[in-house]
C-alpha cells in the first residue's frame, strides 16, 4: 500500500464520517460527535449508523460502500448526505456527489490506529469522555489545558500518529510539532505503548 492509496482512503472514511454519519444526525438533533466503536467508528448514540471494515452498518443492514458517491451510500440507509462546512471549515472537504475509494489494507490500518487511540485514552484517563471529532478527524480528551489524541494522518502527517499537544507552547526535543509532540503509530505500536506516550507527555507539562 502506497502514500497515495492510504491518503485516498482515508479522505473517503473521513467523508463518510462527515456526510454520511455525523452530518445528518447533527440535522436531526444538533449532536455531532462520534466515538471509536470496537468494530469501528459510528454515531454518538448508539444503535446508530456506523463504518466497519469498508461497510456501512445499521441494526437492519450491511452495505459495501466502495465505489458509491456519498450521497448513494447516505440514501441506502435512509439518510440525506449532508456536508458540515457552515458549521466547521476544516473538514474532509469531500461533495456528495464524489466517488467513495477504499483500499483494505489501508481501512485496517485506520481503524487499527483508531482502535489504538480509543484503548490508549480510556487508559490513560478513564475518567474523561474520548471523542471521535468528525472536522479533523481524530479520538481525543483534553485535560488540565492539554489535548492528548491519535489521528489516522493528516497534511501534517500523512500516517496515523499519537499527539500531545499542550495549550501553551512548549520547547525540547520531546516537542518536536508545531503544537506540541508527535509520535508515528507505527512506531508505537499498541495501546499500551500509546498510553505511555501520553503519560510521557503529561510528565512534560
Amino acid at each position: 500500500m502506497d502514500d497515495r492509496t492510504y491518503a485516498e482512503t482515508r479522505r473517503s472514511v473521513h467523508g463518510l464520517a462527515e456526510l454520511v454519519l455525523a452530518g445528518p444526525r447533527y440535522r436531526a438533533s444538533g449532536q455531532l460527535r462520534l466515538r471509536v466503536l470496537p468494530d469501528g467508528i459510528g454515531t454518538w448514540d448508539q444503535p446508530g449508523p456506523r463504518f466497519s471494515a469498508g461497510d456501512l452498518v445499521t441494526e437492519e443492514a450491511r452495505i459495501a460502500v466502495d465505489g458509491l458517491t456519498f450521497e448513494e451510500a447516505a440514501r441506502r440507509l435512509g439518510l440525506e448526505a449532508s456536508a458540515l462546512d457552515d458549521v466547521y471549515h476544516d473538514g474532509p472537504g469531500v461533495g456528495p456527489s464524489e466517488t467513495i475509494r477504499l483500499d483494505p489494507e489501508a481501512v485496517r490500518v485506520l481503524e487499527e490506529a483508531f482502535a489504538a487511540g480509543e484503548g490508549a485514552l480510556a487508559a490513560f484517563r478513564p475518567d474523561l469522555e474520548r471523542v471521535l471529532w468528525p472536522e479533523h478527524f481524530d479520538v481525543a480528551i483534553t485535560a488540565e489545558g492539554v489535548n492528548y489524541g491519535v489521528s489516522p494522518g493528516d497534511s501534517f502527517h500523512a500516517s496515523p500518529y499519537a499527539y500531545v499537544g499542550p495549550h501553551e507552547p512548549r520547547s525540547g526535543e520531546f516537542w518536536n510539532a508545531p503544537f506540541g509532540a508527535v509520535r508515528a503509530i507505527s512506531d508505537l505500536g499498541g495501546a499500551d505503548v500509546v498510553r505511555a506516550f501520553f503519560e510521557a507527555g503529561r510528565a512534560r507539562v
